[in-house]
């Protein structure tokens, strides 16, 4: 708890972040998709080069190498899968996104639950876990409405989730404040 306290402002700047991320897929969908497409088949690519010439080390040091070498080439394999079929690849993405929002916000009620007893305000954190599992429902329930709805979503998720952590930093920091004041007056 009171590293939380201590750290309100790496929440806030989270919540930010979210927010001007969210804000780039409202105004700029089609762009947005794209390019995270195509990053995401570099880094699969890259990513499965290197994990290849891992492989290679390994069988030279007659080490294991096997396992290494399969998901090097399941990462080459999935990052030209992106950039041939990227439609394909926006509604595995959603549902990949769907997935973490869901998880991510069964996780922060949880932890609201928690810091009740220790913080007032911890509405904000479970609302921003609500808002993480109604987003995901929403992409699971409607995976096929097509890329630019799913990023608009998202978008909109981003926002909504960053407002909140927001919320959240906020009242972090007054509670910092008020154990400070409460200090220096003892």
């Amino acid at each position: 708890m009171n590293t939380l306290v201590r750290n309100w402002w790496a929440i806030a700047l989270r919540g930010a972040v979210a927010i001007l991320f969210g804000l780039l897929l409202l105004f700029l969908p089609g762009i947005s998709l794209g390019f995270l497409i195509l990053l995401f088949g570099s880094f699969a690519i890259v990513d499965g080069v290197f994990t290849l010439i891992s492989a290679v080390r390994s069988a030279r040091a007659h080490e294991r190498w096997g396992s290494l070498a399969l998901v090097g080439v399941t990462g080459i394999v999935v990052g030209l899968f992106a950039w041939m079929w990227p439609a394909v690849t926006a509604a595995a993405l959603a549902f990949l996104i769907g997935a973490w929002a869901f998880i991510t916000g069964v996780l922060e009620i949880v932890a609201s639950v928690k810091l009740r007893k220790q913080i007032t305000g911890e509405f904000w954190l479970g609302l921003s876990g609500a808002l993480s599992v109604l987003f995901a429902i929403l992409v699971f329930a409607n995976p096929a409405a097509g890329a630019l709805a799913v990023v608009w979503l998202i978008g909109l998720y981003a926002v909504l989730f960053g407002a909140s952590l927001i919320g959240l930093s906020l009242r972090l920091r007054s509670l910092g404040h008020a154990r400070e004041r409460r200090h220096v007056t003892v």
